[in-house]
Parts: structure tokens; C-alpha cells; sequence
């Protein structure tokens, strides 16, 4: 396919219109090369307009009823499969995703504002009475109301989907909500706001800021009239965060590095099939991608060859193509990144098993799927989270030495375990530091039924559409 020239232009949505925004953003086309789209940043002015349209509407969206609310949730949810087509196109441009890949990602976007209809029907009050002293007789009401209004800030690799995990229940639970999409990949979510224009939503409940987080990120970080902040993101985007939002409640979910523990009694073609795909999919741009893969020193060599042989399924091509299961990394930095990781770890001795190299086609930047081996633990790829299309194999010696390399990065995002010993698996589920451990699969967050989130540097609270209700709500007693 050949470059096209600028198919879309999109601007931010604020307080119920369309604005003229400020600087155009380039968006990538990473099937065919070029720019696909440029979107008007949004700048202070912007910022400080949704900021004002959020606050106005706290107090009318405190009033609206759950059954309006699910109205709201539907409506979106058609909404977004009307527009399935033309959404997956637009990830598999912006984020370099297989096409196959993207119509999977909206329709979970779809499903999320779907599901959140039910998790919010759920939301129950209490009835309670005093039973200690000096408050007998006492009779309250708990009931539950939304904290007001909600930043969102999405990343680059579920443009779509993880936006609806933190807007669907942000939005369920009647609060306000200000979208500031990772700008590498911002059209999905101008696509969602005109979605969102033309449903039931009242003006101002949701405002689509697109942008540079150097122009207006601090701005909507560190205002007051945000109740929460929802984040999905690197862990030093949100230590940056962290520290601009003052006394805000915070739900992060942050980097990871997750490890695959094999044991010497693993099914051992399971445990290659999880390290191929939990390493590739999406060239490892994932939060919950197998980064280290660590094996018993009794394995090691097997292990390798089974990974190696289970990647040859794995085929680089047209995007757009149904066959096509890997695709490029987001930018040239990240390129860069990935490179420096892998050259650390073969500096320090591992062996490159395949691939080990980066190419650009059309201005796009590719990593091959890549195997180490014999990788050793004091390289950086072993504890730093990398993003990239990498499988990275060490070694351990017994049980201990397990757990106490699963547990030397800070990052305790994910993890998964591989054996036939039911005790075994338990045991190290336990000891393992991270927020989810996976017996004998890759990590996976699915649509966010089971909490989800990390520990550490990985992240505060957990995800999930429930869990995230809960954290987009505070209770309040009425004491008759």
C-alpha cells in the first residue's frame, strides 16, 4: 500500500460542543506509513473550559437516576458497534494493530459500557443500626454518591478499550468525566466523545481533551475540581501524576514486568505456547505481557527450543490482512528503547536464539520477534519493563530462588506459574509480589470482571468494572 495523505481531522469536545483546540497533533498511520490524521490539540484555555463544564455538572449529575444512567450505557455501546468498521480501521492505524486485533477491541469496548449496566444496578445502599454504646437506638442510611468528576488519561496500546473500562463506570456511577487519550492514538477516542455528542449524556458530564500532556496535563492533573483520576500509563507518567493531583483519589494502573515461573515438572508445551504468545501479542506492547520468562536450570535448554519453534506461528505482515498476527511498535523511540534493552542483555551474555534486530518500512518501525537465552539476572531487561515483541529467558536453581527472582523488580503488575503440583502452584502464587498471578496460562485482564492492578510501582487500586465503580463512588450516612 502506498502513503495517503490526511483522512481525518478531529478537535476536542468540551462542555457539549466542538472546539477549535490549538496546535494540530500528528497522527501515524502505522499500516501504510505517513499521516492519517491530525487532531487540534487541546491547550490551557481548553483545559480549564472542561474543567469548568465538569464542575457545573456535578451537581445535575448527582441527581440522574441509575436507570437513566444505563440508558446512557446502551445508547454508547450501540453506538460504538454502529461504528465497528470504521473504529477498527482507525486502531489499526493509530496503534499498529492486526485488523483481526482491533474489531476485538471494540467490541470489548462495547461489552465494558455494556457490562457496567449491570455492575451498576448492583450498587446497593445499606441499612444499619448502632450497636455500641451511648448509640443505641441509632438507625442510618449508607448510601453511595459519585466523587464528582474523573480525569481519564488513557495510554497508546487499548486506545478504545481501556478508555471504556475507566469512562464506563466513571459515567455509571454519575460522575463527570474529562478524557485526555494518549496522543499517539487519540482518534478512537474522538470517535467515542461524537459517539458520546450524540446520545442522552448531558453537556458537560463528558469532555474529550486530546493533546500533548506537556500543555495541558499538569493543568488537569493538579485542579482541585478533580475528584479522581483514573490511569493507565507508565510508572513514571504516574509518579508524575501522583505528584501534581495533591489530595485526589487515585486509580493507576502502572507498568509491568511480568514473569512466567516454569518448574522443572511444567507441562512444558503449554508453558512455551504462553511465553510465545505472552511475549508477542501486540509486538509486547502490553502492561500484562510475559517479559521474563524464568525457568528451571534443569529445563532451561528445552524450554528454549519449544518457545523458539512456537514462534515460527507467529506472521509479520499487511495489517490489514486476516493472517497477520504481529505489527510495528508505536514509534521510533520506543524502537529505540526496545534496542537498548535487548544490546544490555546480550552485553551481559545472553545468546540471541532469533531476531535481536529492528527495521523501518515507510517511516514505520518494526522489532523482531525476538528469544534470549541464558539471559542473566542482572540484566536490565530482566527487571525494567521493555514493551517489545522480546522473550527473554533465565534460569532459576530451586523454589527459592524462584520467588526471589519473580519478586526483584519493582514492578508487581503480573505474573504467572507453571506446574503440575497443585501445592506447589499455590505456594508461589502467595509469595509472588504482584496484583494477579495466572497457574499454568499467560496473564490476562479480559473484559475486567476480576479485579485487576499492581503493587509497588505497578500502580494504587484495582481495576475491573466493579472495582473500578467502587472507586468512582464515596459513601455517605445519614444518621436518623
Amino acid at each position: 500500500m502506498g502513503q495517503r495523505a490526511i483522512r481525518r481531522r478531529e478537535r476536542p469536545y468540551v462542555g457539549g460542543e466542538w472546539v477549535s483546540g490549538g496546535d494540530a497533533v500528528p497522527v501515524t498511520d502505522l499500516a501504510d506509513g505517513g499521516t492519517f490524521a491530525s487532531v487540534a490539540g487541546a491547550d490551557e484555555d481548553d483545559a480549564e473550559a472542561a474543567l469548568a463544564a465538569a464542575e457545573a455538572a456535578k451537581a445535575p449529575l448527582r441527581e440522574t437516576t441509575i436507570p437513566e444512567r444505563v440508558a446512557w450505557l446502551e445508547a454508547i455501546a450501540e453506538g460504538l458497534r454502529a461504528r465497528k468498521s470504521e473504529l477498527a480501521e482507525v486502531i489499526v492505524r493509530e496503534a499498529g494493530k492486526p485488523i483481526s486485533s482491533a474489531r476485538g477491541e471494540v467490541e470489548q469496548a462495547a461489552e465494558r459500557f455494556e457490562r457496567a449496566v449491570g455492575e451498576i444496578r448492583h450498587l446497593k445502599g445499606e441499612y444499619r443500626e448502632g450497636t455500641t454504646g451511648g448509640h443505641e437506638g441509632w438507625k442510618a442510611l449508607v448510601k453511595h454518591e459519585p466523587v464528582g468528576a474523573v480525569l481519564c488519561i488513557t495510554p497508546y496500546n487499548y486506545p478504545l478499550a481501556t478508555t471504556a473500562l475507566q469512562v464506563a463506570p466513571a459515567l455509571a456511577a454519575g460522575n463527570a468525566v474529562v478524557l485526555k487519550p494518549a496522543s499517539k492514538t487519540p482518534v478512537s477516542a474522538a470517535i467515542l466523545a461524537d459517539v458520546i455528542a450524540k446520545t442522552d449524556v448531558p453537556d458537560g458530564a463528558f469532555n474529550f481533551v486530546p493533546g500533548k500532556a506537556s500543555v495541558v496535563g499538569d493543568k488537569l492533573a493538579g485542579d482541585d475540581r478533580v475528584n479522581a483520576i483514573a490511569m493507565t500509563g507508565s510508572s513514571g507518567a504516574g509518579k508524575h501524576v501522583a505528584k501534581q493531583s495533591g489530595i485526589t483519589r487515585l486509580h493507576m494502573e502502572l507498568g509491568g514486568n511480568a514473569p512466567e515461573v516454569v518448574f522443572e515438572d511444567a507441562d512444558l508445551d503449554e508453558a512455551a505456547a504462553a511465553a510465545a504468545k505472552g511475549s508477542l501479542k501486540y509486538a509486547g506492547q502490553r502492561c500484562s505481557a510475559v517479559s521474563r520468562v524464568l525457568a528451571h536450570e534443569s529445563v532451561h535448554d528445552d524450554l528454549v527450543e519449544r518457545i523458539d519453534s512456537g514462534m515460527d506461528d507467529w506472521t509479520v505482515g499487511d495489517l490489514f490482512d486476516e493472517d497477520t498476527d504481529l505489527g510495528p511498535l508505536v514509534s521510533e523511540e520506543q524502537a529505540d528503547w526496545v534496542e537498548e534493552l535487548v544490546e544490555d542483555a546480550i552485553e551481559r551474555g545472553a545468546t540471541v536464539v532469533r531476531g535481536g534486530e529492528r527495521y523501518e518500512e515507510n517511516g514505520v518501525h518494526f522489532f523482531e520477534p525476538t528469544l534470549l537465552a541464558d539471559v542473566p539476572q542482572d540484566a536490565r531487561i530482566v527487571h525494567e519493563e521493555q514493551f517489545g515483541p522480546v522473550c527473554a529467558v533465565t534460569t532459576f536453581s530451586d523454589d527459592a530462588d524462584a520467588i526471589e527472582l519473580a519478586n526483584a523488580s519493582d514492578l508487581a503488575l503480573d505474573a504467572c506459574v507453571f506446574t503440575s503440583d497443585y501445592d506447589r502452584a499455590l505456594d508461589a502464587a502467595e509469595r509472588i509480589d504482584a496484583g494477579a498471578v495466572r497457574i499454568n496460562g499467560a496473564p490476562s485482564h479480559g473484559l475486567g470482571d476480576i479485579p485487576f492492578g499492581g503493587n509497588d510501582a505497578s500502580g494504587i487500586g484495582r481495576e475491573g468494572l466493579d472495582s473500578t465503580i467502587h472507586e468512582f463512588v464515596r459513601k455517605k450516612s445519614i444518621v436518623l
